[in-house]
């Protein structure tokens, strides 16, 4: 493979090589039916030094990795709206704080069990302790679960972990260097220039973007280029402050997430996104030595299966006790089950200090490897490992969860209609409904922000998610004359098809196709009616536009 480490010492070969090998690996994945994350963390082991050792344009990998982190945190704060902020912060400091304190005095124990010093234990206790923001927000968005409750109150947590994150590398930054100021006044300072990025994105989003958004909104090119400078602007200004890029791009997001343009940008960065986060793991794969991890393999195994089942167990009995349904606990405990680049920087920093040594950087590393790998499964089949093990969580959940409740739709509430999701789709269908007074219907939604703005009008509404199978419990599905559901997603519509059918629901169903394939793979389960938007639209233009001008 000498050729290919020569071809690779230019970094226009070597960044062509990378994705040559990216797009066979992701080919791979797809045939073999495995999570492109999978695949691309193969990939960073592959020409990292352990393998082929390809990657000579360290620099610049790491900085393609860090713009890609950026725009994804950045995404993420779009969809973030204050007033989500505001209903899960609670739960999010919490359940975040909780999971720190527990896996990191768990995870103590274990190492001094296992035969590690207490210096030793308190890094990779420390280290278990961190979630992985990037890899969660990219499974929850790609499984479109990034709006759902579990979705809102990880991205939550996860915040919260990243400030305690902060903290500690403040911490071990003091400590590494010889400084005139003390931790106190760090932290201080830590603390002030916290306050002033605040400030700062308060101003933006209450007086700046909203009278430049409209003027650059023009041209989306324009739009788009100046999202993409506010977001990495913010970033590097978090940096300098003390905190993480992190940190500045998801407040950038934030501030734009009350913007009428924000669909628009988000839209247009997530290519761009996905594209740079590969040099993210590419990154990542490239600081690997996995001659350094050989001996830790049995060590590794145990604290794996810690980070797991414990982080999960601790956020699901937090949620539980907060008066959460099981369900929602669950999801949201799975997005804990690994541990996050940060750990390995934060092991890293323990190396440069002197207080850990390579095999205990090279353990904190296997844990890494193995809690993210398997994670992401955790994660992409929630849903299918929630069925298996409902029966058993139920001592997780009080005997009345009210955080989900809602008063304004009892599930003893007879309605004529329970419409199913308020997108774009359904939402119009709502407004619809409002004009005939005689027919009283529920909608029922996954996105507590929705949730609450309907509540707000008025209207009948329940949060509820279609692929829950204690959903028809919970909402008077059998009293009601017809059941429309909205979501254009082929699997829902076939999960609640068999569900209704299988209890024998007598009314009305009708589900919605994305698009003619999936019409065709509806149509063999019997709903009344399947509903394509794009023809409705279509046909709907010709009739009440286009015939009246062509007479």
């Amino acid at each position: 493979m000498n050729w290919l480490s020569q071809l690779a010492e230019h970094p226009f070969y070597e960044f062509a090589l990378i994705l040559v090998l990216a797009a066979l690996l992701g080919a791979l994945g797809q045939l073999l039916r495995q999570p492109l994350i999978v695949m691309f963390i193969a990939l960073g082991i592959l020409v990292g030094p352990s393998v082929l050792d390809l990657v000579k344009s360290k620099d610049n990998i790491r900085l393609l990795a860090e713009i890609g982190i950026s725009i994804l945190l950045f995404i993420v704060g779009l969809k973030l709206d204050v007033r989500v902020i505001r209903s899960v912060g609670k739960i999010a400091l919490l359940t975040g704080l909780g999971q720190v304190i527990f896996t990191s005095l768990v995870g103590y124990l274990i190492g001094l069990a296992l035969g590690f010093s207490p210096l030793h234990s308190f890094y990779i206790a420390v280290a278990l302790t961190f979630s992985s923001t990037i890899i969660i927000v990219k499974l929850l968005t790609d499984k479109k679960e990034i709006d759902s409750l579990h979705g809102q109150i990880a991205i939550g947590f996860l915040i919260v972990q990243d400030l305690v994150v902060i903290l500690v590398m403040i911490v071990l930054s003091a400590m590494r260097m010889e400084r005139a100021t003390t931790l106190g006044a760090d932290l201080l300072k830590t603390l002030a220039s916290g306050s002033i990025l605040l400030l700062l994105t308060y101003v933006a989003m209450k007086w700046i973007i909203p009278r430049l958004s409209y003027f650059l909104a023009r041209s989306q090119e324009i739009l788009t280029l100046s999202a993409i400078a506010w977001a990495l602007g913010l970033a590097s200004l978090g940096e300098i402050m003390g905190f993480s890029g992190e940190v500045g791009a998801f407040l950038a997001g934030v501030s734009l997430a009350s913007s009428s343009f924000k669909d628009v940008i988000g839209s247009r960065l997530v290519s761009l996104r996905d594209f740079l986060l590969l040099f993210f793991f590419v990154h990542l794969g490239a600081n690997l030595n996995l001659g350094v991890i050989g001996n830790q393999v049995s060590a590794a195994l145990i604290f794996s299966v810690f980070v797991l089942v414990g982080n999960p167990l601790i956020v699901l009995i937090i949620m539980g006790v907060m008066g959460y349904r099981k369900r929602t606990s669950f999801l949201a405990g799975l997005t804990v089950a690994q541990i996050s680049e940060f750990s390995l920087i934060f092991a890293g920093l323990g190396l440069a200090i002197g207080h850990i040594t390579e095999d205990t950087v090279g353990l904190i590393t296997l844990v890494g490897i193995i809690t993210i790998g398997l994670s992401t499964y955790l994660i992409l089949y929630s849903h299918r490992i929630y069925e298996s093990l409902a029966p058993f969580l139920g001592l997780f959940e009080r005997k009345h969860p009210y955080r989900e409740n809602h008063a304004s739709a009892s599930s003893g509430q007879q309605v004529d209609i329970i419409l199913i999701g308020l997108g774009r789709f359904g939402s119009r269908i709502a407004d619809n409904l409002d004009n005939y007074p005689h027919l009283s219907y529920m909608a029922v939604d996954f996105d507590p922000t929705v949730v609450k703005e309907y509540e707000a009008k008025g209207r009948t509404i329940r949060y509820g998610d279609i692929e829950d199978p204690e959903l028809p419990e919970q909402i008077p599905f059998w009293d009601a004359r017809c059941i429309i559901s909205t979501v254009p997603d082929k699997n829902i519509s076939l999960h609640l098809l068999r569900i209704l059918k299988a209890q024998g629901y007598a009314g009305k169903i009708i589900v919605t196709a994305l698009n003619e394939s999936d019409y065709g793979d509806l149509q063999p389960y019997a709903p009344d009616q399947i509903l394509l938007p794009y023809q409705i639209a279509a046909d709907n233009f010709y009739t009440t536009q286009l015939a009246p001008l062509l007479g």
